[in-house]
């Protein structure tokens, strides 16, 4: 009989254990019903979301959004201040993706897409050691698309040369979807057109990331001639609204401008005061080929519809807590274990 409660006894303080581990891991859905999406707060909406969380190793980070508008790039923190994604620890495309946070210390995530890290579409998190958790950790595995501005996990930096420390988050993504080889006409601005936005460059900003341009589409920018004109310029130009020397100049309208090389491409107004107001147009290109443009009208808006502002990658969030299951599981396994040995 003392036999037996020996051994009972140690069956329970394993479970015990087993019980601490599983409560612990804790699953945080970014943006709870929002998602991962250039938030209508800013900045403040995801700094907003962290502050009331307790990040701790084995816990999860989900991003919902949607697949071709948004993105999810690891980066330092200098990098995540200056809204830059090129020299990211990595970059993810596919949604959902979740990650688990195997290492302590501040991590910094932003959207790679051009202009949505500027307008709030950024998070930062310090995750902090569970009193019962090795301090080692284990080295990285990964799965899903990587977006090829950066290098695989694994894999040197293009730039630095140098390869990414075996802490880096593990990473678990669905596969992102065949890209469309259909070529589009997109109509900037829709029905408001190109003009000076009344809400300033988050219009089209915003109108942007709602878009999916691929090499061998059509851009469309409706104005009023003798008011306003498109000049495709450099980013240093763009970003100082500078039209002098501009690499071409569209003074006729409609303007009607096939995208025909990946890659950001940058669109100001010329006229004094309008680019500074918001009319600027920041895109990125991807692809190297596309079917040549049906014969659309060149008034004709985009048959890309929308997302949906919440959730936009259509999946319903995962529980908060993924321990609850195994937590029941046990629960069974003790009550039967203590009528055996009873």
């Amino acid at each position: 009989m003392t036999r037996n409660m020996n051994t009972f006894v140690i069956v329970l303080l394993t479970i015990a254990t087993l019980l601490h581990g599983s409560i612990a891991q804790t699953r945080h859905v970014v943006g709870d019903s929002k998602g991962w999406i250039i938030p209508s707060g800013g900045a403040a909406t995801y700094t907003t979301w962290a502050a009331n969380k307790t990040f701790t190793l084995g816990d999860t980070l989900v991003f919902n959004f949607a697949n071709g508008q948004h993105d999810v790039a690891k980066v330092t923190k200098s990098a995540f201040d200056a809204c830059n994604g090129e020299n990211a620890f990595f970059t993810l495309t596919a949604n959902p993706t979740t990650m688990t946070l195997n290492e302590t210390g501040e991590q910094y995530y932003i959207c790679a897409f051009l202009g949505h890290c500027s307008a709030g579409q950024k998070l930062a998190i310090k995750v902090t050691q569970k009193a019962s958790t090795s301090t080692h950790s284990p080295a990285p595995q990964s799965s899903g698309s990587l977006s090829p501005r950066t290098s695989p996990v694994a894999a040197p930096s293009p730039k630095t040369n140098s390869a990414i420390p075996p802490s880096t988050t593990v990473l678990e993504s669905a596969p992102a979807p065949a890209p469309s080889t259909r070529a589009l006409t997109y109509t900037v601005g829709d029905t408001i057109g190109w003009t000076i936005p009344s809400n300033g460059a988050s219009a089209y900003v915003t109108w942007a990331s709602r878009k999916n341009f691929k090499v061998g589409d059509v851009l469309v920018f409706n104005y009023q001639m003798n008011a306003h004109n498109v000049e495709e310029v450099t980013k240093e130009k763009y970003d100082s609204c500078s039209s002098v020397s501009p690499i071409v100049t569209y003074n006729n309208s409609p303007v009607s401008v096939t995208l025909n090389k990946s890659g950001p491409h940058y669109f100001i107004c010329g006229f004094t005061g309008h680019c500074s107001a918001g009319q600027k147009l920041a895109i990125k290109v991807t692809g190297t080929s596309a079917a040549s443009p049906a014969a659309t009208p060149p008034s004709t808006s985009t048959t890309s519809a929308p997302p949906s502002p919440t959730n936009a990658g259509g999946v319903s969030p995962p529980p908060q807590n993924s321990g609850a299951a195994s937590l029941g599981s046990l629960g069974v396994f003790v009550i039967m274990l203590s009528i055996v040995f009873y």
